[in-house]
């Protein structure tokens, strides 16, 4: 099925390394999640795992602009932890 030859499909192209773009969309999708909640918009444990995800999504980013985006998270987080 899979290998050298024309009758041969070829095997899936696997990434090891996620694709930046994505990365920047999801995590802008969240923090908008986050800027748009008057209360905290998820549960306790779902908001902690977005605690520990979200800087380490930043990672996958040009360094200033995952800083940025991870203290803005951060700002959210306090923010609606207050707000609690």
């Amino acid at each position: 099925m899979f290998g050298n030859g024309e009758d041969r499909m070829q095997a899936p192209e696997v990434r090891d390394v996620p694709d930046p773009d994505v990365v920047r969309q999801r995590m802008l999708v969240v923090l908008e999640k986050a800027r748009a909640a008057e209360t905290m918009p998820w549960n306790k444990h779902d908001a902690e795992v977005w605690q520990l995800i979200f800087p380490n999504m930043a990672n996958w980013l040009p360094e200033e602009e995952g800083q940025q985006l991870v203290l803005a998270f951060e700002a959210e987080m306090l923010r609606l932890k207050d707000a609690a």
